[in-house]
């Protein structure tokens, strides 16, 4: 199997991390996002991955200098501006010479998902292509897949309004495609997979789908990204890395860690409280500062006495002066960035 991932957005919910580096290289536990999504490929028979690029390519092509992450030979495809879902999928499968079927995925989820299991399922259905399904408590900000007694996809709702939604099943983001699926997507120009393709398939009965029970999470946001993380540490996940303090992290013996991440080299000083928090490599947390379900970047300060809390996000190398409080706020703040 081949697979190409989706990795070129500018992952601005995620900001201001995002301004240094794309959202698939921020860690995800101890290794990085991108390296979740690959190891989970590799382990249901993908050899090769196509990571379709646009922003900042080259952080991609430095942190892989060999081009194999997790075990898996990585091949790169950078658009040369964005080009929506299909366009990026069609680009990057025009790049890496692919004319057969293929897996394609979006880089940001965070899935246990045997595709080997979708791909078998989609050669049963005889399908152009096949989707994986997960179930969600609002649909409303996902695309909604109804199918009938034969797994056939009847519709394709892209954010239906709230109380709307025919159903809690939603588009997971992993798709397995012929090449005459591929063959649909115009060259050249933006194309939504959701709005503009998948629709034509199913309106000619083509577009298959499996419900997956599996877990799944979009790491996209704030919120999302620190409930990934916890989710390792609580074992939710059936894969993935699940250590909590990195060993190479100097940690005061008077301060109190629950439910959190420490990155490699990170300093946790005196007194300090960290619950339901990530805090990535080489940042430092002074006497008595607390972080609750907040982001930390690395080489980050926080100093003495300050509080991080409600999601909060501070980028990398940037400081939190002490007796700050910063609740479901931006370190450095919005209108610095340099975007």
């Amino acid at each position: 199997m081949r697979a190409i991932i989706l990795v070129g957005g500018f992952g601005t919910r995620l900001r201001p991390l995002t301004l240094r580096v794309p959202k698939q290289m921020l860690p995800m536990g101890s290794v990085t996002m991108i390296e979740q999504v690959v190891a989970q490929l590799g382990r249901f028979g993908v050899e090769e991955a196509v990571l379709s690029l646009g922003y900042q390519p080259d952080a991609f092509r430095e942190h892989f200098p060999d081009s194999v992450c997790a075990g898996v030979k990585l091949v790169y495809a950078v658009e040369p501006e964005p080009l929506d879902t299909a366009g990026a999928i069609r680009f990057a499968a025009d790049a890496a010479g692919i004319d057969e079927r293929v897996l394609a995925l979006n880089g940001d989820v965070l899935t246990d998902l045997d595709v080997g299991h979708l791909w078998e399922q989609h050669i049963a259905f005889n399908a152009e292509a096949t989707i994986a399904l997960t179930s969600v408590e609002d649909p409303s900000r996902y695309g909604v897949v109804p199918i009938d007694s034969d797994s056939r996809v009847e519709a394709f709702i892209e954010k239906p309004d709230a109380g709307t939604a025919p159903s809690n099943w939603i588009n997971a983001g992993t798709y397995v495609l012929e090449p005459e699926f591929l063959q649909r997507i115009p060259t050249g120009r933006r194309v939504s997979i959701e709005r503009d393709v998948f629709p034509e398939v199913a309106e000619q009965r083509q577009l298959f789908a499996v419900q997956s029970s599996a877990y799944w999470i979009d790491a996209g946001t704030p919120e999302a990204y620190v409930q990934a993380h916890m989710d390792l540490l609580d074992g939710r996940r059936t894969s993935g890395v699940a250590q909590g303090v990195d060993p190479s992290a100097s940690v005061d013996s008077s301060s109190k860690i629950e439910r959190s991440f420490v990155g490699a080299g990170a300093t946790v000083g005196p007194g300090v409280e960290l619950l339901d928090a990530v805090v990535m490599a080489g940042a430092q947390l002074d006497e008595g500062a607390r972080v609750e379900r907040s982001i930390v970047g690395a080489r980050a300060t926080v100093c003495a006495g300050a509080v991080v809390t409600d999601l909060s996000v501070v980028g990398f190398d940037a400081v939190v002066d002490a007796g700050d409080v910063i609740a479901a706020g931006r370190v450095p703040a919005p209108e610095t960035w340099n975007t």
